[in-house]
């Protein structure tokens, strides 16, 4: 987005566009990194409340940075209410499904180690490597979007990669 020095995030159609320009990407960086069940669409929304609440604190070419920090400061204070949440609360499982208890189990098998292993990875390492290989992005983008060179971006999803093909049974990536 090119810097007009006349303009401000206040503006609707400059909020407009750093909207349609950075709300996909920071939905997904939200999601590789903490998950779906802390529900990222929602704290990439509040980031954006946020950053209109304080437009005019906020310079056009902060506006990317501002959203990240305040996006995940949103996710880890949900992290924090969860863990609370959890203490008082048993969660249960769906009652019913369609699918053979044997497939059911298997799933549920692989699924737990891939979580394992994933969670072992450190937190680059899982966040290139699920924004390039479950995203698409290439990797001068995931370079862009963490602020480091490409070549660190390709050896933390080479990394991972071998972690994940060590540690899992047929697992596979085209």
């Amino acid at each position: 987005m090119k810097k007009d020095l006349h303009k401000d995030i206040c503006e609707d159609s400059v909020f407009e566009q750093l909207y349609s320009k950075l709300a996909n990407d920071l939905h997904n960086y939200l999601y590789y990194k903490y998950g779906e069940k802390l529900n990222p669409s929602d704290k990439a929304q509040e980031a954006f409340i946020k950053l209109w609440e304080n437009c005019k604190k906020v310079t056009v070419s902060k506006a990317k940075s501002f959203l990240y920090t305040v996006a995940n400061n949103l996710m880890l204070n949900e992290i924090k209410h969860q863990k609370v949440v959890l203490k008082y609360r048993a969660v249960r499982p769906k009652e019913h499904t369609n699918e053979s208890p044997e497939f059911l189990m298997e799933k549920e098998e692989f699924f737990k180690k891939y979580q394992k292993v994933l969670s072992t990875l450190t937190d680059e390492q899982r966040t290139a490597f699920l924004l390039n290989k479950a995203e698409g992005k290439k990797h001068e983008e995931i370079a862009q979007m963490l602020g480091v060179t490409k070549k660190v971006v390709e050896y933390r999803i080479y990394s991972a990669f071998n972690v994940l093909k060590n540690e899992l049974e047929g697992f596979r990536i085209k």
